[in-house]
């Protein structure tokens, strides 16, 4: 058989195996202690010389480049006026190049790599102690200073007591210094992010710390306090990713250039740091985290340009690629730690690693390459077995994304829609939003993030108007929610441009019936606040590229001004209800068929792109002609929206109901579906015909009858019929559209509406 995946629902193993105790467990006295111990050292060896031999030789050849009396710098104050919301520049240090010394002189043996982690961790030391009486940070990740307290782990059995003393203490004090709290300095560019974040701000540092200098002798009281508060940091962590991920996948957020980057490396670097310095095995306590290779299967748009994701959320927008930089070694680690456990999640794992161009262990942690082993047993999906999975839509409830898809290849057509979850890290006032994908970003979130040197990212990006959302306009306007970001002190950025505020839609129905059709039903009244009545869209992926969206709408005051908005890359076209537009090699139709005499408009193009609030908020020039050269390189992008169709009613009302149909294909042969308005009593509805579909091996028009209900419960029903060329009835569905969330759970679950 081509599929030969059992999709049954995979049960997710909630309770087989213990969380980790609240009571920190016993460090082992001796160093090594920090992802390998005395016992597991020489299987560690044994890999560099064997399989890990060409990772060794790359680490020596590095390590004879490094210098012999290494120097620090950039631990001035930070500038005067520098603003938190913008990156500061590390300061350069030598942690990294300390650890790679370090590990160099563990397998050869040779002193002069011992010696210079010992001059890199001297001089580095020296330089986190500046910087923070300096009030700079040192770096916004955790990172080189974890590996710097690594580099003195792995070399403690080399040094004399006094070096060990001269080393630890200010280290650890330094740790100590940059935590948060009542009488600790103000430190500019402090990365206090810690378990419902990444957690690679200074939090995370405590549990190296309190590991590296636990019982040696030399600070024991302030080690075992970082050893206790570091433990907890790391296991309300657990516990929040463990509860995030649920029973389908996300990872403490959904933009995928923070869960697919750093964010996997607090949870990893702590098992493998638990095992070796106290003999705990922790990851299966925690199952759920598993099934992120889950989260990215189903935010991986194949194209040609690379693999894509949604822009979902503080994504920059250029080109909206996947970034799968990290992806070998992340799916490297969840094969490793739960190719027992989950072993269907583990297997995806490693198929998705399959597709990683990147195959280095080392990028950032250089110990990687040298303590996996069994990872290669794991056998992965083949391409056949993935593409055959039947369910076409999938919902992260955590993190509010509805997935949906018309097949698994390049020329599918993809969307996602946002509605509801607990995470707010990262996520834009957009409830109820869509994006559609079909040979290039249809529907699409618009402004970027940039380099956080302009006003876009708080006043146009994140703001609901720069969302394909409904707009609800208070007289006088209401203030603005503000996002992190600089901040403006005009009057335009005084108040919200029709937006939402920072309350959750409610998820009222969800389903997916295979090859037919999937449906979501999300009340965002409590998003608008006070302005609003009711705010519930309703929408239908029709496969494979037909959308229906209907909202009903009802504002506190009829004179409070409604907009329905889509946004495109490129300049729409609009004649009699009907909006196209066309991006990269496919296009988008829109037919609006509510508001009756609804008044269609474009805003856009040259110095009106991000036009909110009385002003056009520019992304920074430079950041605009660096996109430019780079996605004029690789000819895809840049995908910042250009334009957008605002569709009003005709006159003021409390109430309002907007009804589209939306259909993608490639830009060469994209033409509306044939659609008309159904009008009931206390109903709105769309009859569309789809030529040219085959159902079950007839040949015929499908035509599809939409319904819902104008007032009263959310909900309709959907009709199917196919039609033969003389009008004759091939076959006919009909169905209630839902009204209840359907559930999913683990990897391949197939469950559908039956």
């Amino acid at each position: 058989m081509k599929n030969t995946v059992a999709f049954a629902a995979a049960a997710v193993v909630i309770g087989a195996f213990a969380a980790l105790p609240p009571k920190v467990p016993a460090v082992r006295p001796d160093h090594p202690r920090l992802f390998f111990n005395a016992e597991t050292w020489p299987a560690v060896k044994a890999r560099a010389f064997g399989a890990a031999k060409a990772d060794l030789e790359r680490l020596l050849a590095t390590c004879d480049r490094f210098p012999t009396n290494p120097v620090c710098s950039g631990t001035e104050p930070a500038p005067p006026g520098w603003s938190s919301a913008t990156p500061l520049p590390p300061i350069r240090e030598w942690g990294p190049q300390a650890a790679k010394c370090a590990l160099a002189w563990r397998f050869t043996g040779k002193p002069e790599y011992l010696e210079k982690a010992k001059r890199m961790l001297a001089v580095s030391i020296a330089a986190y102690g500046e910087s923070c009486r300096n009030r700079r940070a040192v770096c916004w990740e955790s990172t080189s200073r974890i590996l710097a307290i690594c580099a003195y782990d792995w070399i403690c059995e080399a040094l004399t007591p006094e070096e060990r003393r001269a080393l630890i203490v200010p280290l650890v004090q330094h740790v100590e210094d940059v935590q948060p709290g009542q009488g600790k300095p103000n430190i500019v560019r402090r990365n206090t992010g810690g378990a419902t974040t990444g957690c690679y701000g200074v939090p995370s540092l405590l549990w190296y710390s309190g590991v590296a200098a636990a019982g040696d002798g030399f600070c024991d009281e302030l080690a075992a306090s970082h050893l206790k508060r570091g433990y907890k940091v790391i296991l309300d962590t657990l516990a929040f990713r463990d509860r995030i991920a649920g029973d389908d996948g996300a990872l403490s957020g959904g933009v995928a250039g923070y869960s697919m980057g750093a964010y996997p490396w607090a949870h990893f670097n702590f098992f493998h740091t638990l095992a070796s310095a106290a003999g705990v095995d922790a990851a299966a306590g925690y199952p759920n985290l598993a099934l992120f290779p889950n989260w990215i299967w189903w935010n991986w748009i194949p194209s040609k340009a690379g693999p894509l994701h949604f822009g979902f959320g503080d994504t920059r927008h250029a080109r909206n690629l996947l970034p799968i930089g990290s992806l070998y070694e992340h799916m490297t680690q969840y094969a490793y730690f739960y190719r027992k456990v989950m072993p269907d999640a583990a297997r995806l794992a490693m198929s998705l690693r399959e597709r990683a161009p990147n195959r280095s262990l080392d990028s950032t942690w250089p110990m990687y390459p040298f303590i996996f082993v069994d990872v290669d047993n794991v056998k992965p999906f083949s391409a056949e077995e993935l593409d055959g999975c039947p369910l076409k839509a999938r919902h992260f409830e955590s993190v509010g994304q509805f997935v949906m898809r018309s097949g698994w290849n390049d020329d599918a057509t993809f969307c996602m829609f946002t509605a509801g979850g607990e995470v707010t890290q990262h996520r834009h006032f957009d409830e109820n939003n869509f994006v559609i994908y079909r040979n290039g970003f249809q529907a699409l979130d618009s402004g970027s993030r940039a380099k956080q040197t302009d006003h876009n990212l708080t006043y146009y990006y994140a703001q609901t108007v720069a969302h394909n959302c409904i707009l609800i306009h208070q007289v006088p306007e209401e203030p603005i929610t503000l996002y992190w970001g600089l901040k403006y002190n005009g009057s335009e950025g005084k108040s919200t441009y029709g937006g939402q505020g920072r309350a959750k839609a409610t998820p009222l129905a969800f389903e997916t019936r295979g090859g037919l059709y999937s449906y979501i039903a999300s009340d965002a009244t409590r998003s608008y606040g006070p302005k609003c009545r009711e705010a519930v869209r309703q929408f239908v992926h029709v496969q494979p590229d037909v959308f229906v969206v209907y909202d009903r709408v009802a504002s506190t005051n009829a004179a409070f001004a409604k907009e329905w908005l889509l946004h495109t890359q490129n300049e729409p076209q609009i004649a009699d209800g009907l909006v196209r537009a066309q991006a990269a090699g496919g296009a988008i139709c829109s037919r609006t068929l509510l508001p009756e005499g609804a008044q269609i408009a474009k805003v856009g193009g040259p110095g009106r792109e991000y036009w909110s609030a009385d002003r056009n908020w520019e992304l920074a020039d430079d950041y605009v002609r660096e996109s430019a050269a780079v996605c004029a390189k690789s000819g895809w992008g840049p995908w910042f929206g250009q334009w957008r169709v605002e569709v009003k009613p005709a006159a003021p009302a409390e109430d309002d109901r907007f009804l589209h149909v939306i259909n993608v294909g490639d830009a060469a042969d994209c033409t509306p579906v044939r659609s008309e308005c159904l009008k009931g009593a206390t109903t709105d509805g769309v009859r569309i015909a789809i030529p040219g579909r085959n159902v079950n091996g007839v040949q015929g028009t499908l035509e599809v009858a939409v319904v819902f209900n104008r007032i009263g419960s959310v909900g309709g029903e959907i009709h199917f019929r196919l039609v033969s060329q003389d009008g004759g009835i091939l076959n006919a569905e009909s169905f209630r559209l839902a009204e209840s969330v359907m559930p999913q759970s683990g990897v391949f679950d197939s469950t559908e509406r039956k």
